[in-house]
C-alpha cells in the first residue's frame, strides 16, 4: 500500500519539474512512510511513496523493467503475482526483485492493456512506456484503491492517490462543483463519477485510461464489470461448498506479507467469518482488534470478545467514549472531499488501535452488496413483489397520495416509516431504491438549497446518475440491480473510501478478502433464494459459516458503528448546529437557504424533530470546504 502521483503531457511534451512532483507526494506522504521516490523525463514525471509490505527491502518505485522500456508507481498488491511471475518467468520475462510491482512491468510487456484480466488485487498504478510514450492508467475491479485526476491549463494532466496530492500542484484551481454538493447533500459523500472539485475526475473503479503525447486526452474505458444476468444451478449444499471455496482463497491470498498482519473484528457476521478462515489457515495466532463504546446499546464487543475466544486470537480492544468529537476537525483534512458518514470516527479509531500491533489488517467489507445483507436490499425486494402486483398509473396515484400526506416519522425503523415505503413503492423501482439509498430527499434539499443554487443545478438531480446505472444493469431483477448499484455506486463512493482514508492516514492497509473478483462474479450469479431467505439476506454466507459461527454472531440483526451524532447536536454540539447557518464557509458560497438551516437546528435542538444527520452533513461540508481552500 502505498501513495502516487505524476505528471502527463498530452500535447507538447514539456519538462517537468521534480521538485513539483515532490510536492505532490509529499503531501500524501502518510500513504508511504518507508520510501520515496521520482523519477522523470520528457514530458513525464512520476511520484512515489512507499509502504512497506513485501519485499521490505526491494523493489524501491519508481520501478523500472528489466530492459529499461517501462516506469510504473503502483499502490496496492497483486495476491496471485507469485503464480504470475512463474508463468511470466517461463516465457522468458527476467526478474530482479521479489514483490509485485515488477510483475506487472512484465505483465504490461508481454500482454499489454489485457495484463489487467490477469490481475488479482486492489490497484491505482501508471506505468510509462518509454517505447511507445504512453501512460496507462489503470484502477482495480472493485475501486479499492483511488485514482484521482485533473487536466490543467498548461496541457498536462496531474493524478495522484488523494485529492491532496493534486492540491499540491500550483495551477489546479479550486472551484467548487454545485453538481457535487448535490450529490454530497443527497448520499453524504462525492460519488465516482464526481469531484468536489471543477476539473477535478476520479479514475471509475474497473477502468483505464491510456494518454499518449501529441493527442487529447483519451477517455477512461472499462475492463471489468460485474454480471447480475446469469444464474448458477445446483443444489444449496454445492452452492455452500463453493462459495465456501472462494472465501478461503480471498482470505488466504490476503495474508502474504513481511510484516505483521491481523485483521479488524466488530463481533459482526462478517469480520467473524474472515477471522475464523485466517485462524483456520494459520498456525499462529490471530491478531483481532476492537473498539466498543462505553454506552450498552451501541456496543458490541461482548460479541467480538466472544469470537477471539472461540479461535483463540490475539485480541486487542479499546473502548470509545460516546462524546468522541474530538477528531471532527481531523476528518475533513484526512478526506479532504465533503465526508459525511459518522462512522468515520470510529473507523479511524479502530486503525489507530490495529496500526499500533500489525501493519496490514484484514476487513469484511463487502459481503453485504455482494450477498445481499444489507435491510434496504430486503425490503426493496419485497416492494418489488408489490410493484409487480399494482400497475405503475394506479401506484403513482395511490401511494404517491398517501406518502404526500404522511407524516414524517424518522424516529422509526423502516418498517414502520410508512411515509418513505408509499414514496417509494409510488415510483418504479430504480427510483424507489435510489430513495432509500437519499440520506436527504429531494423535498428537503428543494428547501435548503438557495435560489441561485437551484439555478445553478438546472434541475439536476443526484438520483439521476443512480437511477440511470440501475435500469441500465446487466441484471434480471430489482434486487440485482439494487446491489449491482451498491457494488458499483455506494461501495466506492463510501465504504472503500472510509476504509482507504482511515486506514492510510495511520499508515495502515486494509484489505478486503470477500471483494476477491471471484466471490464477487460467483455471488452475483446466485438464484435469489441463496441471497434472501424469508426476513433474511445474506442467507447463503449465514449458512455456510453455521460449521464456525454460533447462531447469536450469525442471525442477530445487523448494527455496525453507530455514532450519536443527534444526541450531540443536541448537547455539547448544539453551538455549532446554531452557527452552520451563519458559517462563513457555507455563507460564501450562497449554496443554501439560511432562513431554512437556523430553523433545522432550532428544530432539532428542541427536539421537535430529528435532523442530526442533514446537521451533521452541513458541519463536515464546511469544514470542508474551509480545508480545501474553496473558492467564494
Amino acid at each position: 500500500m502505498c501513495g502516487i502521483a505524476g505528471i502527463f503531457h498530452c500535447g507538447t511534451p514539456k519538462p517537468v519539474d521534480p521538485a513539483r512532483v515532490v510536492k505532490m507526494c509529499d503531501a500524501i506522504a502518510h500513504r508511504g512512510p518507508d520510501g520515496a521516490g521520482v523519477w522523470t523525463d520528457s514530458g513525464i514525471g512520476l511520484g512515489h511513496r512507499r509502504l512497506s509490505i513485501i519485499d521490505l527491502e526491494g523493489s524501491p518505485q519508481p520501478m523500472h523493467s528489466a530492459d529499461g522500456n517501462a516506469v510504473i508507481v503502483f499502490n496496492g498488491e497483486i495476491y496471485n503475482f507469485r503464480e504470475l511471475r512463474r508463468e511470466l518467468a517461463a516465457q522468458g520475462a527476467v526478474f530482479r526483485t521479489d514483490g509485485d510491482t515488477e510483475v506487472i512491468l512484465a505483465a504490461w510487456q508481454r500482454w499489454g492493456i489485457d495484463c489487467l484480466d490477469r490481475l488479482n488485487g486492489m490497484f491505482a498504478f501508471a506505468l510509462y512506456d518509454r517505447q511507445t510514450r504512453d501512460l496507462f492508467l489503470a484502477r482495480d475491479r472493485l475501486g479499492v484503491k483511488p485514482l484521482f485526476m485533473a487536466e490543467l491549463s498548461d496541457g498536462s494532466v496531474a493524478f495522484a492517490s488523494e485529492l491532496k496530492g493534486l492540491l499540491a500542484h500550483p495551477l489546479l484551481r479550486r472551484k467548487a462543483d454545485p453538481l457535487a454538493v448535490e450529490d454530497y447533500m443527497t448520499w453524504g459523500y462525492v460519488p465516482d463519477h464526481r469531484s468536489i472539485l471543477k476539473g477535478v475526475e476520479k479514475l471509475p473503479a474497473g477502468h483505464f485510461r491510456l494518454l499518449k503525447h501529441g493527442a487529447p486526452p483519451a477517455a477512461p474505458r472499462q475492463w471489468w464489470d460485474v454480471d447480475f444476468s446469469g444464474r448458477k444451478k445446483g443444489s444449496m449444499a454445492d452452492l455452500s461448498a463453493e462459495l465456501l471455496h472462494h472465501m478461503r482463497e480471498g482470505v488466504a491470498s490476503r495474508m502474504d506479507a513481511d510484516v505483521p498482519l491481523g485483521a479488524f473484528l466488530s463481533g459482526g457476521v462478517d469480520s467473524s467469518s474472515v477471522v475464523a478462515l485466517m485462524s483456520e489457515a494459520s498456525r499462529d495466532p490471530v491478531t483481532t482488534c476492537s473498539i466498543g463504546f462505553d454506552v450498552a446499546a451501541l456496543d458490541e464487543t461482548g460479541y467480538a470478545d466472544s469470537i477471539a475466544q472461540r479461535f483463540a486470537t490475539n485480541h486487542h480492544s479499546r473502548m470509545v467514549a460516546p462524546d468522541d468529537f474530538q477528531s471532527i476537525d481531523r476528518l475533513a483534512g484526512i478526506y479532504d472531499e465533503p465526508f459525511a458518514d459518522a462512522s468515520a470516527l470510529p473507523t479511524l479509531r479502530v486503525c489507530e488501535l490495529a496500526r499500533e500491533h500489525v501493519t496490514v489488517a484484514l476487513s469484511g467489507d463487502g459481503a453485504d452488496e455482494a450477498f445481499a445483507g444489507y435491510r434496504r436490499q430486503v425490503f426493496h425486494a419485497r416492494e418489488e413483489q408489490a410493484r409487480a402486483i399494482v400497475p405503475a398509473g394506479l401506484r403513482a396515484t395511490l401511494f404517491g397520495g398517501l406518502g404526500a400526506i404522511w407524516p414524517k416519522a424518522d424516529w422509526a425503523p423502516r418498517p414502520l416509516r410508512a411515509k418513505s415505503t408509499l414514496l417509494s413503492l409510488a415510483e418504479d423501482g430504480a427510483a424507489g431504491y435510489a430513495r432509500s439509498l437519499s440520506v436527504i430527499p429531494p423535498e428537503l434539499r428543494t428547501q435548503i438549497f438557495s435560489d441561485p443554487m437551484h439555478r445553478e443545478l438546472a434541475g439536476y438531480q443526484a438520483e439521476q446518475p443512480l437511477i440511470a446505472l440501475m435500469r441500465n444493469a446487466p441484471a434480471q431483477t430489482g434486487l440485482d440491480r439494487a446491489q449491482y448499484a451498491d457494488l458499483k455506486f455506494w461501495l466506492q463512493g463510501d465504504i472503500l473510501t472510509k476504509v482507504d482514508r482511515a486506514s492510510m492516514a495511520v499508515g495502515l492497509e486494509a484489505r478486503e478478502p470477500l471483494l476477491d473478483h471471484r466471490l464477487i462474479e460467483f455471488a452475483a450469479a446466485l438464484p435469489h433464494k441463496a441471497r434472501i431467505k424469508g426476513a433474511q439476506g445474506k442467507w447463503l454466507l449465514k449458512n455456510t459459516m453455521e460449521r464456525y459461527l454460533p447462531s447469536d454472531i450469525l442471525y442477530r440483526p445487523k448494527q455496525g458503528f453507530v455514532t450519536p451524532i443527534s444526541q450531540w447536536f443536541r448537547g455539547p454540539l448544539a453551538d455549532q448546529a446554531r452557527a452552520i447557518s451563519a458559517s462563513s464557509g457555507l455563507a460564501r458560497t450562497g449554496w443554501f437557504n439560511p432562513r431554512i438551516l437556523s430553523r433545522l437546528a432550532e428544530d432539532h435542538i428542541s427536539g421537535q424533530s430529528d435532523h442530526g444527520r442533514v446537521l451533521w452533513q452541513l458541519m463536515m461540508l464546511d469544514k470542508s470546504i474551509r480545508h480545501l481552500g474553496i473558492e467564494g
